[in-house]
């Protein structure tokens, strides 16, 4: 198949700074890194429109983009779309919609919002007032988005993470509440493998002419990188293709084996390798 565009999640390169990431990730073949906010300010919300403009410089003097941004909400600290208190959520949704003209501002094309411990009901709270509750918050995100020019993307996760959006159909349930071009679903394989009745690549074929999906993040069940689990990844390229996927590739382990260079190192050369077999 025709090689998609590899984007690494930015995190697995820390401690080392941005510029240091974006070396990394070159060399080793990548075309792109998917930023999360709190690895490039202790407060995401204070980088300005100019630094996030100069951080877009420093991945294409690499011959980088920034791809999106992922991880959004776990910093500042207390952010909830779910909390019964007005403030937090006002807090949040202005976090949202910061981030979103930031990704903008850095040339990214979408945002992921998983951040499961800021969307889990909390304890003794009723499900369906704090689905209204995130359904404010991400009407408003989806506006700003709009605005913008970008795309954000719910992720549904894995019941180990969150209680609160766990399957592609559930993502899409609030795709369809929201109700904007600018908001859509995206697919995280490693939670798709843990919450999913379907394979991945079923997945894929069932949702994916729905439109409403957006993104993928390749990973593995066990939270390693593609390659370094029992998932098999040639039968999700290959369902992708037949979708005529045209987006990016990210790879997003959480468990760095046997270090986060190591780990994005093995990622892209698997993935490579399984799409070089698939065009011969």
């Amino acid at each position: 198949m025709d090689a998609l565009p590899l984007a690494l999640c930015n995190e697995v390169l820390q401690p080392l700074g941005f510029e240091r990431q974006c070396a990394l990730a070159a060399a080793l073949g990548y075309q792109g890194l998917e930023v999360a906010p709190f690895t490039l300010a202790a407060d995401p919300l204070a980088i300005s429109d100019g630094e996030a403009r100069n951080f877009a410089r420093v991945a294409a003097d690499h011959g980088l983009a920034i791809t999106g941004l992922h991880w959004l909400l776990v910093a500042p600290a207390g952010l909830s779309i779910v909390s019964s208190e007005a403030a937090v959520r006002r807090r949040t949704t202005a976090a949202m919609e910061r981030l979103v003209e930031l990704c903008a501002a850095m040339g990214g094309r979408y945002l992921v919002h998983g951040s499961p411990k800021q969307r889990s009901v909390p304890a003794g709270d009723s499900r369906d007032a704090a689905r209204e509750r995130a359904l404010e918050c991400f009407a408003q995100a989806a506006r700003a988005a709009g605005r913008c020019g970008v795309t954000y993307c719910v992720e549904p996760l894995a019941p180990a993470e969150t209680d609160f959006i766990n399957t592609v159909a559930e993502g899409i349930q609030i795709v369809d509440a929201i109700g904007s071009p600018a908001f859509r679903t995206m697919l995280d394989c490693s939670a798709a493998g843990q919450a999913e009745a379907e394979p991945v690549d079923a997945l894929i074929r069932r949702w994916w002419p729905t439109g409403k999906l957006a993104h993928v993040q390749l990973n593995d069940p066990n939270r390693r990188a593609p390659g370094q689990g029992t998932m098999r990844f040639a039968p999700i390229l290959a369902a992708l293709r037949e979708v005529g996927y045209r987006g990016v590739l990210a790879v997003e382990p959480f468990d760095y084996v046997p270090d986060g260079p190591g780990c994005a190192a093995r990622a892209i050369g698997y993935l490579r390798g399984v799409m070089e077999s698939m065009h011969g």
